[in-house]
């Protein structure tokens, strides 16, 4: 790796099995006729199988971008993406999306058939093989008596586990999430985290999830990446295991959150910032127990 600070040494399963995700000095750029815009610069960091691994930074440091690299939708300016070796150039169903918005869902599907549909059209399975699975990762997600029912009839929560389902439903080698409970009220939020995690117990999939949210950071995953505000470097790499749902306002929680809300904002320069002249825009990071 070529993380430029290394906070916590990962001691996960490094040692065991190589990485199963490798992100080499990774920048990325967008393009307009008029300007380009830098979204990270020279990020590097490893996935290893069933790890939970979480981007967290300020809006605007390419923490998505970095996501729709992985995915093979964003090529990068410099540095190369490896999945289990081999480069990574375009899209691939190894590699499945469940972004924010869950009107994604087809209207005119059934929850069963926006399960199944990719994998009618990606042609792994046919249509019963298909249905069979599809039912089977609904009941993983608590939907299975909601299979006729319509994405219009459904709650945000709800409709957040059928993309989960669908996404679960193709075994991919990762799962990617790109701040998928962001537009749920808090209880649903946090309702959805404890599901998640419960899931992940029973299918160990592995997971690189998005967020700005510190508390969603460290409840969700098992290894942290923390970016610098635009454009996006590493600042540290945290491991927080050992935190869950029940670690709220403990004070071990609460002292790990602001140590990483201190890496983000108080530190850019290596060195500490004037309490005077310390700016911090608390409407970029959620920061709340």
């Amino acid at each position: 790796m070529h993380n430029p600070v290394a906070e916590t040494a990962s001691v996960s399963a490094a040692t065991v099995h190589p990485p199963l995700l490798q992100v080499d000095r990774v920048s990325l750029q967008y393009r307009s006729a008029t300007a380009v815009v830098q979204a990270t610069h020279e990020v590097s960091f490893d996935v290893h199988p069933a790890d939970r691994f979480v981007l967290l930074g300020p809006s605007g440091c390419g923490k998505s971008s970095l996501l729709k690299s992985v995915a093979g939708f964003l090529p990068p300016a410099a540095g190369e993406i490896r999945l289990e070796g081999q480069a990574v150039h375009q899209p691939g169903p190894d590699r499945i999306v469940v972004f924010q918005e869950f009107d994604q869902l087809p209207p005119w599907k059934t929850v069963l058939q926006n399960v199944m549909f990719p994998l009618l059209a990606s042609r792994t399975l046919g249509k019963r093989e298909a249905a069979e699975r599809a039912r089977h990762y609904l009941d993983k997600v608590g939907l299975a008596r909601f299979a006729d029912a319509y994405p219009h009839t459904l709650s945000g929560g709800m409709k957040a586990r059928v993309a989960i389902a669908r996404a679960l439903a193709m075994q991919p080698k990762m799962l990617l999430m790109d701040e998928p409970f962001a537009a749920l009220d808090a209880l649903t939020r946090r309702k959805m985290q404890e599901e998640l995690l419960a899931l992940w117990e029973e299918v160990r999939f592995t997971l690189l999830f998005v967020t700005h949210s510190i508390e969603e950071a460290l409840v969700v995953g098992n290894r942290i990446l923390l970016l610098s505000p635009h454009p996006g470097r590493v600042r540290a790499e945290i491991n927080s295991h050992q935190y869950d749902l029940s670690s709220l306002g403990g004070v071990g929680f609460q002292q790990t959150a602001q140590r990483i809300h201190r890496l983000l904002f108080e530190e850019g320069d290596g060195s500490p910032t004037p309490a005077a002249e310390r700016t911090v825009n608390f409407g970029d990071v959620r920061f709340s127990y």
